[in-house]
């Protein structure tokens, strides 16, 4: 089965190791749709890291699917995006004290181009992300 057209994986900087069962929220901010049904929020969602902290499918917050999103733009045209960690939650239940309650990365998402990959390295006081392949 292939992967989401927006993918994420997340390692935790503090033990090395992949960030497993870490609650990922995925949110376009800019939809172009006039559906009622879309929250001024946005349209969600949600997922939940496999044992490698990846990220490779999403679970609709409502009836649209992610492609459904995608789909709504033209070729070249820009939506914004958001990727919610869950970071706080996920090191209070290890006994870590975090200073992030949530970590949030925007980004831009061009219609026809490549797949977009957002890895995140997170520790307790400290994370960084870049543009996957």
């Amino acid at each position: 089965m292939a992967s989401a057209p927006i993918t994420c994986h997340v390692l935790d900087t503090l033990s090395g190791t992949p960030a497993s069962n870490l609650n990922v929220l995925l949110t376009l901010l800019t939809p172009r749709l006039s559906f009622q049904e879309v929250p001024p929020s946005g349209v969600g969602f949600h997922a939940v890291t496999n044992e490698d902290g990846r990220v490779k499918e999403w679970i609709p917050n409502s009836k649209f699917s992610l492609q459904d999103m995608l789909d709504q733009f033209d070729h070249g045209d820009k939506s914004t995006w958001s990727l919610k960690f869950d970071v706080g939650k996920w090191y209070e239940e290890r006994r870590i004290s975090c200073f992030w309650p949530e970590i949030e990365v925007k980004f831009f998402v061009e219609k026809g181009t490549r797949h977009y990959h957002v890895p995140v390295l997170v520790g307790p006081w400290t994370y960084t992300t870049y543009r996957g392949s």
